[in-house]
């Protein structure tokens, strides 16, 4: 009523002390908008219950600068009525002596999960009557609504990490774990949750396939980002590149060439978790992430005694069920597994202390196609374990997995058996077991020929790592694999098959039947033609890589293509300048060999070329 007056008012000629106050008052009605906000958030029922006196009190803080504002505000210099200005003093007054205080009840709850939590760290199971009484009171009655927590709680965790605010981390840690146990234990997940878990999963992919992995590279180093801030112009760089631009006497965007308005530095925390997400997902090294961020390395620990235990019991509860429960039970517990497993090396550590692979490598021949898909997604994150590619190796595993590859009830299936492939073939005895399989090769080879787009990224990726034994390669370029890359390169709307397929071509071009291959199969002006034209700085160097070994294997029949063109020069001096060091090397190969002749054919020496004079660079 009081603000509705003087909107229909003048306002122009309000005195500066009011318009300090109106600020005032506006800057706490947003912050309390906020926490009533945050209060009410999604999933944030029991992070806010553990918290209520630190709410309460900030509550009470900006209910005390509403008095504060009010209390000093010119009233006699603003034209309202009489009533209104009553108002307004009875609202400061009831502000000045307001309590904010918890709740008896809510109280109470905080000290019975509070005593839940220390069983937990005691190494002691509570019992699930206390723990449902618990939940209750917060209205967590399904394993939907725990879901929601423990992703309410993860997001947090994620930003609370990148501020390095340790008491919050150890309390969302803890209750993270403690909701964890109770959506495995206590609640059943029907079909339907399943599946929408399932579709949000996916749409998370969706979103990330989207993404361009270039615009994840640093304008200045070219380099991926690994703590990407934001400058006054709207421009995103490495935080160490733009500081070392700024600390030069440059007061210039790098990229657009605007004057700075400021040198402040803002961090971009949503692209820096997407970044992260985006390597986890993609197989990336993401050494410079461990270094320099909680955000991964910190899922070694379990961030808590409480959370430990927590999870280790849930482990137990699992593996249980896994052995003896029903179909349902089994499928629901592989699901779990799923999950638990998703991006935490703690929870993959206990998983596969506790027993768990083995009786998921039995589900894989299941006949329902729900509980197959589970057992195998449980598989994949438990194979980015080094101890978990040792059980499922040691179990047989290498069998069941392939088998889903090439006879999945599923199309998600055999993308995901396809993946965990890929992190199995990254242990060198690996490569040499799978390759030796006779319908390994051939079984992705199939996918990337039938598959989704996931399927055929999956498997290129595989095939990548079981390639890197060089004996495998006679299996790949017997089974096709050079023309199918070609038509991917040539036809693929998807930017990251495309690199992935030239990487495949990279490492078969290493060895001279897989050059000669190349050669019968027309692809050098394909390759040739990629180096030019290509976004991704990723697929160019890989370019570069086919070209140097296609000139060490096939020698001057290559060299004289590359020689009389005009164009590729120019792109190989800039590759040499703007990419990787070991692309750079490469790159500069590849001139000197054009140089060299250019001068021998000048000399009318081309035909005593000698083609082992060409330097390779095996260690890239």
């Amino acid at each position: 009523m009081f603000f509705g007056e003087i909107m229909e008012q003048d306002v122009s000629g309000l005195p500066d002390p009011a318009v300090l106050c109106f600020s005032e008052l506006h800057h706490s009605f947003q912050k309390i908008r906020f926490l009533l906000e945050d209060c009410t958030h999604s999933g944030a029922r029991v992070f806010i219950l553990m918290k209520s006196h630190f709410v309460a009190t900030q509550f009470l803080t900006l209910i005390r600068a509403v008095a504060t504002a009010l209390d000093i505000l010119p009233l006699n210099s603003i034209k309202v009525s009489r009533e209104i200005k009553e108002l307004v003093e009875m609202v400061a007054k009831q502000a000045r002596r307001a309590k904010m205080e918890v709740d008896p009840d809510d109280d109470y709850a905080m000290k019975r999960v509070m005593l839940i939590l220390n069983q937990f760290e005691n190494r002691f199971e509570p019992d699930p009557i206390m723990i449902k009484r618990a939940l209750y009171y917060l209205g967590i009655n399904s394993w939907s609504e725990c879901h929601r927590e423990v992703r309410f709680l993860d997001e947090e965790i994620s930003l609370v990490s990148l501020e390095n605010n340790e008491r919050d981390l150890h309390l969302l840690s803890t209750l993270a774990g403690f909701m964890r146990y109770c959506r495995g234990v206590l609640f059943e997940n029907s079909v339907l949750e399943n599946n929408d878990d399932q579709s949000a999963g996916k749409a998370n992919l969706e979103i990330l396939s989207c993404l361009n992995p270039e615009d994840f590279r640093c304008p200045i180093s070219l380099e991926l980002m690994t703590d990407p801030v934001t400058v006054s112009t709207g421009q995103t760089y490495d935080r160490v590149s733009i500081q070392k631009w700024l600390k030069s006497g440059n007061l210039i965007c790098p990229k657009t060439g605007e004057k700075l308005a400021t040198t402040e530095l803002v961090p971009n925390l949503n692209l820096r978790k997407v970044i992260q997400q985006y390597c986890i997902d993609h197989g990336v090294p993401i050494s410079k992430f461990q270094k320099q961020s909680r955000d991964i390395s910190s899922t070694i620990l379990p961030g808590s005694p409480s959370c430990a235990e927590a999870i280790k019991f849930l482990c137990e509860y699992l593996v249980r069920r896994l052995r003896n429960g029903t179909e349902k039970q089994k499928s629901g517990a592989a699901h779990e597994i799923r999950l638990l497993a998703k991006s935490n090396i703690y929870n993959r550590f206990c998983l596969i202390n506790a027993g768990a692979i083995p009786p998921l490598l039995s589900l894989l021949s299941s006949s329902d196609s729900t509980v197959q898909e589970n057992a195998i997604a449980g598989l994949l994150k438990l194979s980015k374990h080094t101890n978990g590619k040792k059980v499922i190796i040691n179990h047989g595993g290498l069998d069941s997995i392939l088998d889903v590859l090439k006879n999945g009830s599923k199309q998600e299936s055999k993308q995901i058996a396809a993946a965990t492939i890929f992190y199995l073939s990254s242990v060198q005895a690996n490569q040499k077991l799978i390759g030796e399989i006779p319908d390994a090769i051939p079984g992705l080879i199939e996918q990337i020929k039938t598959g989704t787009s996931c399927g055929k990224k999956n498997s290129l990726a595989a095939l990548f790592g079981i390639l890197l034994y060089p004996r495998n390669h006679q299996t790949a370029l017997s089974s096709g694999i050079v023309p199918l890359l070609s038509n991917l390169i040539s036809s693929s709307d998807k930017p990251e098959i495309i690199t992935d397929s030239l990487a495949v071509l990279a490492t078969l071009a290493e060895s001279f039947d897989g050059s000669d291959t190349i050669m019968k199969a027309s692809c050098l002006p394909l390759v040739i033609k990629t180096l030019q034209t290509s976004p991704s700085r990723a697929a160019k160097e890989y370019c570069v890589s086919i070209l140097l070994a296609l000139c060490n294997n096939m020698g001057v029949e290559v060299i004289a293509v590359l020689a009389n063109n005009a164009n590729l020069i120019g792109f190989l001096y800039t590759l040499s300048t703007n990419g990787s060091s070991q692309a750079g090397k490469k790159a500069r190969l590849l001139i000197q060999v054009m140089h060299r002749f250019h001068e021998t054919s000048s000399s009318g020496m081309v035909a005593n070329w000698d083609s082992s004079r060409i330097a390779t660079v095996h260690s890239c």
